[in-house]
């Protein structure tokens, strides 16, 4: 079986939540979704299961932070270009997000990123990048100097 991630996100409006992942690409399971939780698929297997404060609660006694004013994680998702990069960022506008919470990653030919808020303030970095230029790039930087 291919290994998979679920996100866990406490969120205050799962409506809204689910509406807004999925006007970012992600889609509804309604096999794992009630009134207290929804998962929501990016692929087979990158999943995010948006749940209610309560129902989130039942799985640890930490409080909750508020992701608008505090950071715990920064989660990531990788697009196949940079256009694909800014469309996402954009949808996540358009359905409530913010855009850019964090600064712009951009390594030349090799690695572009962006990033956007969720309506519960939970931040998404998205990357596109060239494996091979941004491999070449990292290892020209550790080379040994000349003697």
């Amino acid at each position: 079986m291919e290994q998979m991630i679920f996100v866990n996100l406490p969120v205050t409006d799962l409506k809204l939540s689910m509406a807004f992942y999925e006007a970012i690409g992600a889609a509804n399971n309604p096999q794992f979704t009630d009134a207290s939780a929804a998962m929501m698929s990016f692929s087979s297997a990158v999943n995010v299961m948006i749940l209610t404060h309560e129902r989130f609660n039942s799985f640890t006694n930490r409080k909750i932070i508020d992701a608008h004013s505090q950071v715990q994680v920064l989660l990531a998702l990788s697009r196949e270009s940079r256009a694909a990069v800014d469309a996402i960022v954009d949808q996540a506008v358009g359905a409530g997000g913010t855009a850019d919470p964090t600064p712009k990653q951009e390594y030349g030919e090799a690695m572009y990123g962006r990033s956007f808020t969720d309506p519960d303030g939970h931040i998404w970095e998205v990357m596109w990048m060239d494996v091979a230029a941004m491999t070449g790039q990292l290892a020209d930087q550790h080379e040994p100097a000349a003697v």
